[in-house]
């Protein structure tokens, strides 16, 4: 784990307008201090991320909140009583100093509690927010592991606290409270229902009015090797043909039967959805790296356990050409 002198100096390294990787329930971060501009800017710089795009501020505890936005709700207050620490990001206008670096120009702030030791002991020791995207290249597949995270960009983070593999493995849910009705802005590990229940009021959809949040691009959480989702037969049956053509597939199916043939990389994942989402951005970046022509997803079952899984998928599969099975 994560010693004290290592939290030191990644305190003094936000401190000086550095760059801090460090480990959240979720996936890794890409820290900078959320009140440095030019802190900030290396954040986007290194990503490669547009400045439109907006960032989460990660804070130690909900009395932070006022820092942050000028109006808290009760819903706020709720949510944030049920669900933090944890996997849940509330979006609220934002105070006056915030940043537009931070907000992406916009008239809100997404703000969460992240409940893994080393971000929590982070925050504290710092005593301010940390703006934390996910660390990898901007429309990337996400790092969940510190190794991930040092593959991703070497020597232009200033420091990389390692604290294991992130146990949830998927982002943040989030949900807009700065407005009329609570809004689902993007999928998570905790469900919407579980929000409808904490609320006590259903959720919309997000609309043309809706801020922008992150992670919610068409195309996003994308390795580099084209990727496809389909049903388990049709990926056998898609992976067999394209073998014989001499084609290398990837696959990630939840079944460990594969066709017998060269030139198939196939991961079998966890039939679970706490097991899959955990171990997806791993798996998909194992089989980015596999030299593949085309990475072959069995399609998630369709259940509300999966809906950020099949968010994530659908996201990384965008845009990807069909191979040629001809």
């Amino acid at each position: 784990m994560v010693s004290d002198r290592e939290i030191k100096n990644a305190v003094a390294v936000l401190r000086s307008g550095g760059l801090v990787a460090f480990p959240t329930e979720t996936v890794y971060g890409l820290g900078a201090d959320a009140a440095n501009p030019e802190a900030l800017k290396k954040v986007f710089a290194a990503k490669g991320r547009p400045h439109d795009h907006p960032l989460i501020v990660h804070i130690a505890d909900a009395v932070q909140l006022a820092n942050w936005a000028r109006a808290v709700p009760e819903t706020a207050h709720e949510l944030a009583k049920t669900f933090w620490p944890g996997p849940l990001t509330i979006v609220l206008r934002r105070a006056a100093s915030v940043s537009d670096l931070v907000t992406g120009g916009q008239d809100t702030v997404a703000l969460r509690v992240p409940s893994h030791p080393v971000a929590q002991a982070l925050l504290r020791a710092f005593g301010s927010g940390i703006a934390a995207p996910s660390a990898n290249r901007f429309g990337r597949v996400s790092a969940t592991t510190a190794a991930h995270v040092r593959s991703e960009f070497g020597d232009a983070v200033d420091c990389v606290l390692d604290g294991g593999a992130a146990d949830v493995g998927i982002e943040s849910t989030i949900v807009d409270l700065s407005g009329e009705q609570p809004t689902l802005l993007r999928p998570g590990w905790i469900t919407a229902q579980q929000l409808k229940d904490a609320l006590g009021m259903p959720l919309a959809a997000p609309g043309p009015a809706s801020p922008r949040a992150p992670g919610t691009l068409a195309k996003h959480y994308a390795p580099q090797t084209p990727l496809l989702m389909m049903e388990a037969d049709l990926l056998l049956e898609l992976a067999a043909s394209l073998a014989r053509q001499g084609k290398r597939v990837a696959a990630l199916a939840r079944s460990a039967h594969q066709p017998l043939l060269s030139g198939v990389v196939w991961i079998a994942a966890p039939a679970d959805a706490a097991g899959y989402a955990h171990d997806l951005y791993d798996n998909l970046r194992k089989l980015d790296a596999a030299g593949c022509d085309t990475i072959l997803v069995e399609m998630p079952p369709q259940e509300a356990a999966w809906a950020a899984i099949t968010d994530r998928l659908t996201r990384a599969a965008a845009g990807s050409p069909a191979p040629d099975a001809t």
